[in-house]
């Protein structure tokens, strides 16, 4: 699966923001060991090394081609890595992850794993997309269910990947010392011809466009947009406006 830096970062103010805005809750003074989870091309991790210039900064992602961006950035340790398998070498202070866990599973499993790779008194901040069921979303089943792509593509779609808060609540309670969760909707104001379509064709379609082949590919996304055209339509000033719901996790052990 091929990942286009160009673009995600298309939205890249956009999508950084939920990365800003978590970051000013992370309750540590000077982390020495800062690890960003799923960094892509570096716009969250590039924070973190602003914020905290004396610490050992390292990000992680298994894209070749969004590494290749990060790497324009000096300063900050890149590497390659699929984090639905890593393994920590050493304990950290900060383990950041921004958009990024809502593609892993198991996340009972998962999120008290990351607690055990921190340090005394260290902090695991998460922000999630949880806007599965808005239009954005809905539109990839409907053209899942009325095309015939459903055996290759069925699979891929994980309908409802981010739980609730007090789900997240009860599966970190047990193991950090403090917790802070809540949600945000961004209103995104998005111009061009189909913004929202870009959005989605540079994070939550990529695996599906993957599965398919060049042709199957194209007549899948020329539909896709066709109903995005329709879900989104644009304001008076010619702008699409995008709701986006995300959720905030931050745990300190």
């Amino acid at each position: 699966m091929t990942w286009d830096p160009q673009k995600y970062l298309m939205f890249g103010a956009e999508r950084t923001r939920p990365a800003i805005d978590l970051l000013a809750r992370v309750p540590h003074d000077r982390p020495r060991r800062v690890v960003d989870l799923g960094c892509g091309p570096g716009n969250s991790t590039l924070l973190l090394r602003e914020r905290w210039p004396e610490a050992d900064v390292t990000g992680i992602d298994s894209s070749e081609e969004m590494l290749a961006e990060a790497r324009t950035q000096t300063g900050i340790r890149w590497e390659r890595a699929d984090i639905a398998h890593w393994q920590p070498r050493e304990r950290y202070d900060l383990i950041f992850s921004n958009a990024t866990l809502q593609w892993l599973d198991d996340h009972a499993g998962l999120f008290p794993s990351l607690l055990a790779a921190l340090a005394p008194g260290g902090v695991l901040a998460v922000q999630m997309p949880r806007n599965f069921a808005s239009a954005s979303h809905r539109a990839v089943r409907d053209v899942l269910a009325d095309g015939p792509w459903d055996e290759k593509l069925r699979l891929l779609l994980r309908a409802d990947p981010v739980h609730d808060a007090s789900t997240y609540y009860r599966m970190l309670a047990p193991h950090a010392r403090a917790l802070d969760i809540w949600e945000t909707e961004y209103l995104h104001v998005l111009a061009g011809e189909n913004p929202v379509g870009d959005w989605t064709r540079g994070t939550y379609v990529v695996p599906l466009f993957a599965a398919l082949g060049t042709a199957e590919g194209g007549v899948f996304e020329a539909e896709y947009r066709s109903r995005i055209t329709a879900a989104y339509s644009r304001e008076a000033d010619g702008k699409t406006l995008f709701p986006f719901r995300r959720l905030f996790i931050v745990a300190r052990v």
